[in-house]
C-alpha cells in the first residue's frame, strides 16, 4: 500500500470515531467532523491529482 492510501484509511476511521452518534463523542457537536471531512476531501483531491 502506498503512504496515501495509509493515510486515507486513518482519515476515515477519525472521521468515524468523531462522529457525534458514539458516547465518547456526544457533547463535541459537528465540528469535528467537519474538520476532518475537510481533511478527508483534502486528501482525496489530492491522491487524485497525483500529489500525494
Amino acid at each position: 500500500m502506498s503512504l496515501g492510501t495509509i493515510l486515507l484509511i486513518v482519515l476515515v476511521l477519525m472521521l468515524i470515531g468523531a462522529f457525534p452518534a458514539w458516547p465518547h463523542s456526544s457533547g463535541w457537536g459537528y465540528g469535528p467532523v467537519g474538520g476532518l471531512g475537510l481533511v478527508v476531501i483534502i486528501v482525496v483531491v489530492l491522491l487524485l491529482m497525483g500529489r500525494l
